[in-house]
């Protein structure tokens, strides 16, 4: 590689338990991505997508979207399981009884 063809860019390394030169703003992201990762671990390892498959930057941030869908379809599962539960719930109810449910057809008659 031609030393002319060279790139330099500067980063900066940030460790979770560094004190100093930290800023509130480095710190609240710091907080965030620490309570993101176990949840796109979890996802990866329940849901075989282990291994990335998608080549290059591309397909890692398709590789996090993906994990992200799927992590958002799991919750709306269960929000429709525990809406489905109350709704049953309510329909036992109202046909266990009888005269609540059918009320409303003897004030016609």
């Amino acid at each position: 590689m031609a030393s002319s063809s060279k790139q330099s860019f500067r980063f900066k390394v940030w460790i979770s338990g560094q004190v100093r030169r930290v800023t509130k703003a480095i710190r609240r992201e710091m907080r965030r991505r620490a309570a993101v990762e176990p949840v796109i671990g979890h996802l990866k390892d329940d849901h075989r997508m282990r291994r990335n498959h998608l080549k290059g930057r591309d397909g890692d941030r398709i590789n996090a979207v993906l994990a992200a869908a799927g992590y958002n379809f799991s919750l709306l599962r269960r929000w429709f399981t525990e809406l489905l539960r109350v709704l049953l719930w309510i329909l036992c109810r109202r046909l266990s009884q009888p005269h609540l449910a059918y009320n409303g057809a003897q004030k016609r008659s």
